[in-house]
């Protein structure tokens, strides 16, 4: 006798179970985000020597934007536009403050000193 033969019974145990694949579950969660959070506490005699607090947010970048996530645009170690967007502030506030000190106002040019002894 099986289970096709009892009407209402279920069918045995099968020894493969139905699961997604890594693909999906992946998808799954980058589409949605996931959340791990963790505390690490390092005690000795009552006496508090260590605490380490871990937050991980994994998900796709477009999911992380709309967490409002993005400080890989504007890490210069990672983004070559944050850098050179870096470097160019850099440089307009040192050409300012030469040009401060030089007593002309900022955005002139640079007088060339080797043209005016000549």
């Amino acid at each position: 006798m099986s289970a096709l033969d009892h009407p209402g019974a279920t069918a045995p145990y099968s020894p493969t179970p139905s699961t997604a694949n890594l693909a999906d579950i992946l998808e799954r969660i980058l589409d949605k985000g996931i959340v791990i959070a963790g505390d690490i506490k390092i005690d000795l005699l009552d006496i508090e020597l260590l605490t380490i607090r871990l937050r991980l947010f994994i998900s796709s970048v477009e999911t992380a934007k709309k967490a409002g996530i993005d400080w890989w645009e504007t890490d210069p170690a990672l983004s070559s536009r944050a850098a050179q967007s870096a470097l160019a502030r850099e440089n307009e506030e040192l050409r300012g403050r030469v040009a401060e000190l030089e007593g002309r106002p900022p955005g002139t040019p640079k007088r060339n000193r080797a043209k005016e002894s000549a």
